[in-house]
C-alpha cells in the first residue's frame, strides 16, 4: 500500500514538470513565420438554384380552328423554319379566294370610272380644253424661238403679237379647265369634278377589299406553326381534331419548344451580397448531381424584384453557360455558382491573421528582419477571408510574423 502511494507521488511530480516545460515553450513560440508569396486570389459570392433553358417558346396558332396536322412528337429535334403543326385550312382558303374576287370586282369598277379620263402611252379621250392648252403651249414656245432670231422691225412686231395671242390662249385654256375640270388627285390625267366622289368611293372600295385580302392571307399563314429556332420539342399539348379557339379569347399552347444548347442557372443570392453582383461577371458552376463537372459561366441578368423566403430576402441571378458537348445536364438539376467579384493572378498575399492595426486603426504587419521583429505599415487590397492582398509595404520573399 505504501509502495503504491510512493509511485503515485512520483507520477504526479513528472506530470507537473511536463506541464511546466510546455508552458515555457508556449511563451517562446507564440508566433509563426510565413513567407510573403504571389498567387491567385478570388473573392466570390455564392448562390444556388436550378438549371433552366435560356431559350424556349410556347407556340400557338394565330387564328382559331380545328387542328388538322401535327408534324412532330415530344422529343423530336427540329430546325428553324420547320413546320410543326397546322389547322384545317379549307375555310381559310375559301375566305382568301372570296377576298381575291371581291378585290377584282372593285378594281374593275374603278377602271370603268377612270377609263375615259386616263392616258398612258396612248391618248384615249382628252377633253377639248386640254387640247387647247397643248396647242397654246406649242404656239408660245415657237413664238419665243422666233424672237430669239434676228428680225426686221415689222417681222418682230408680227411675231410679238403672235406671242401675245399664244399667251392669252394659254390663260383662257387654263381658265376653262379650272371652271369645268379638276386635277386628278391620283395622277392619271384630267378628271371632271362631278365624277370625283364616284371615283373616291370606288377607290375606298378597293382599299376595303385589299384589307380583307391581306387579312385572309395572314390568317392562312397563322394557321401553320413554324419553329422559331433550332431546338427540341418538349411537349405537344393538342391532338388532331381538337378545336382551338381564336387567340382573342384565350391562348392555347400547342407546342413547347426548348433549346438545349444554351442553358442558365437561376441562382438565389442574399440581399447582403447582391449589390456586389454585376452583369458580365465570371462565375463557376458546380452541379450537385455531377460533382466532377465545373462550368465556366457568366452573369447575364439580375432580378429587379426580390423573393422573400422565411424572412430572408433573395434576388434571382441568371448565370449563363455553354453546354458541354457530352451533355449530362438535365433541366431542373440543382447547382451552385461562385460569382467572381474580384480576382487576379500574381497577387502579393499574406494570411489574414498577419494583419493587425496600429493605434490609429491603420493596417500593419510584423516583419522578421535580421532575426528581429519590426512593425511595418501596409496597404491592403481584396481578401477572401483567409488571405489578403498587399498593395504596398511588403515585397515577395519577406517573412511576416503571424500570431
Amino acid at each position: 500500500m505504501k509502495d503504491w502511494r510512493i509511485v503515485a507521488v512520483l507520477l504526479v511530480g513528472l506530470m507537473l514538470v511536463s506541464l511546466s516545460a510546455c508552458g515555457g515553450n508556449a511563451d517562446e513560440n507564440q508566433y509563426q513565420l510565413v513567407e510573403v508569396v504571389r498567387g491567385d486570389l478570388m473573392v466570390t459570392v455564392s448562390g444556388s438554384g436550378n438549371i433552366e433553358v435560356s431559350n424556349e417558346a410556347y407556340l400557338a396558332f394565330g387564328v382559331g380552328g380545328t387542328v388538322g396536322e401535327l408534324y412532330v412528337e415530344e422529343g423530336d429535334e427540329v430546325i428553324q423554319g420547320q413546320a410543326l403543326a397546322s389547322l384545317d385550312t379549307i375555310s381559310l382558303e375559301l375566305a382568301l379566294k372570296t377576298a381575291e374576287i371581291d378585290l377584282e370586282i372593285a378594281a374593275s369598277a374603278f377602271r370603268e370610272i377612270t377609263y375615259p379620263y386616263t392616258y398612258h402611252t396612248l391618248v384615249l379621250d382628252i377633253p377639248a380644253s386640254t387640247a387647247d392648252i397643248s396647242d397654246a403651249q406649242w404656239q408660245l414656245t415657237k413664238a419665243q424661238e422666233v424672237l430669239e432670231i434676228g428680225l426686221s422691225y415689222d417681222q418682230y412686231w408680227e411675231v410679238w403679237n403672235q406671242l401675245r395671242d399664244a399667251q392669252q390662249n394659254l390663260v383662257e385654256a387654263k381658265a376653262n379647265i379650272a371652271r369645268g375640270y379638276g386635277a386628278d388627285l391620283f395622277g392619271t390625267g384630267i378628271l371632271r369634278l362631278a365624277d370625283y366622289w364616284t371615283l373616291r368611293a370606288a377607290q375606298l372600295g378597293m382599299e376595303k377589299y385589299q384589307i380583307a385580302l391581306d387579312e385572309a392571307n395572314n390568317n392562312l399563314e397563322e394557321a401553320v406553326i413554324f419553329a422559331p429556332f433550332d431546338g427540341v420539342v418538349a411537349s405537344v399539348d393538342v391532338k388532331v381534331g381538337d378545336v382551338v379557339p381564336p387567340p382573342t379569347l384565350t391562348l392555347t399552347n400547342v407546342i413547347h419548344l426548348i433549346d438545349l444548347t444554351t442553358m442558365e442557372l437561376t441562382a438565389e443570392v442574399d440581399e447582403i451580397d447582391i449589390a456586389l453582383v454585376k452583369p458580365g461577371q465570371e462565375a463557376i458552376i458546380e452541379v450537385d448531381a455531377l460533382s466532377a463537372l465545373k462550368l465556366d459561366a457568366e452573369v447575364v441578368s439580375i432580378s429587379l424584384l426580390p423573393e422573400v423566403e422565411e424572412g430572408v430576402v433573395l434576388y434571382e441571378v441568371g448565370i449563363g453557360f455553354d453546354v458541354p458537348e457530352v451533355n449530362e445536364i438535365k433541366v431542373g438539376m440543382s447547382a451552385t455558382a461562385d460569382i467572381i467579384i474580384h480576382g487576379g493572378s500574381g497577387i502579393l498575399l499574406v494570411p489574414n491573421r498577419a494583419i493587425e492595426q496600429d493605434s490609429e486603426g491603420n493596417p500593419v504587419v510584423k516583419v522578421m528582419v535580421n532575426e528581429e521583429i519590426e512593425e511595418r505599415p501596409v496597404v491592403t487590397g481584396i481578401s477572401d477571408g483567409y488571405q489578403t492582398e498587399i498593395v504596398d509595404g511588403l515585397s515577395e520573399g519577406e517573412i511576416v510574423v503571424v500570431e
